[in-house]
């Protein structure tokens, strides 16, 4: 997996253990780490685990058949034609009003509770709830993502992917690594009921670092399942929603992060990324301080519109190739239930800068 960071989760080294369920300490791996997300979680579990994860619907799914195997339960009353049945002594029995139920999702996850640092897509993160909280309160307000092609980036256990398959035409659902691809594809199967009638979901592989598109010889079915095929890149071609989320770590990560991202924007300039991220923060010895290094360095990729506007005296190459916007995560409720969204997260909604093309 790109990017999940070791901060903002729990750390274990060669020193730590995690405790049984029969108070036994049981010695970790070095260099495990835990996403909060997962405390809670069996501690003694070190294989894969099943989480189900409850998303409230929103109004627009309490009357729509998207909603798969949720009915509503219609309310019953009692009319004067209607015949009454009496107890034993005599008194009348009535039929009380059953309360319709809250309309809820449940999504079946599989993850890991604690893995190591390359290996970090195999749990869920805190920054990959709140994209879904949008990518449903996106859903739920509007048709903006109704039979669209998308791209998720860096996916992890595919959560993001898998919702928004319930109303996406294509999903491509990417990671790097046979090990999180595997637990993915098993989260797409799990979850395959939610999906739209129509949707097409595609498990691939997506190493930022490699060239894009791959080469032809790369996308024969011999080279693997997770391999793409060229109606598959051609499609990719006319995606006009990209996602990903806690893939904001590294700087090395980061740069082929937005060099990936640059060649998918410019086969559709009109490509949006929504990307949700938490702050790392780390104690550096060059600031004598706790600092946002890696934020810092993300952001240095991007220019907001009001910047852009101010700015049009420069030349484009001395513009950020990007504009973000950051969304204010006050105005989107929390749909996925029973977990704390912190005060680091943020989201940001990025464009290809077209005035740097020029």
């Amino acid at each position: 997996m790109f990017g999940k960071p070791p901060s903002g989760c729990v750390v274990y080294d060669n020193f730590d253990s995690m405790e049984r369920e029969d108070g036994v300490q049981q010695p970790l791996p070095s260099e495990q780490v835990m996403s909060e997300v997962h405390l809670g979680c069996p501690p003694n579990h070190s294989g894969p685990h099943l989480s189900h994860f409850t998303i409230s619907l929103p109004p627009r799914y309490e009357n729509s058949t998207l909603r798969g195997n949720i009915d509503a339960v219609e309310d019953i009353s009692i009319s004067a034609s209607t015949m009454l049945d009496l107890d034993e002594d005599g008194d009348l029995i009535l039929t009380r009003r059953k309360k319709s139920p809250s309309h809820h999702l449940v999504l079946t996850i599989q993850h890991n509770i604690t893995s190591s640092i390359p290996r970090v897509g195999l749990q869920v993160w805190r920054a990959e709830l709140v994209l879904t909280d949008f990518v449903l309160h996106v859903m739920s307000t509007s048709s903006d993502f109704d039979k669209v092609v998308a791209l998720e980036l860096g996916a992890g256990t595919g959560l993001v992917g898998i919702l928004l398959a319930r109303v996406a035409k294509t999903v491509f659902i990417t990671d790097h690594g046979d090990e999180v691809l595997e637990n993915c594809e098993k989260n797409v199967d799990l979850n395959a009921e939610i999906f739209h009638g129509k949707a097409s979901v595609h498990v691939r592989e997506l190493d930022w670092k490699n060239s894009w598109p791959p080469q032809e010889e790369n996308t024969a079915p011999s080279k693997g399942r997770y391999c793409w095929t060229q109606s598959e890149i051609e499609e990719l071609k006319k995606a006009s929603l990209l996602l990903a989320a806690d893939v904001i770590y590294s700087d090395d990560l980061t740069d082929a992060f937005f060099s990936i991202l640059k060649k998918l924007m410019l086969d559709n300039p009109e490509k949006v990324l929504y990307l949700a991220m938490e702050k790392r923060y780390n104690f550096t010895l060059d600031d004598l301080d706790v600092v946002a290094n890696g934020y810092s360095h993300f952001r240095s990729y991007l220019i907001t519109e009001q910047d852009d506007a101010g700015c049009k005296q420069l030349d484009g190459a001395s513009k950020p190739l990007f504009v973000g916007e950051q969304i204010d995560l006050r105005y989107i409720p929390c749909y996925v239930l029973n977990y704390n969204r912190g005060d680091d997260v943020e989201l940001w909604k990025i464009k290809l800068n077209h005035r740097a093309l020029f």
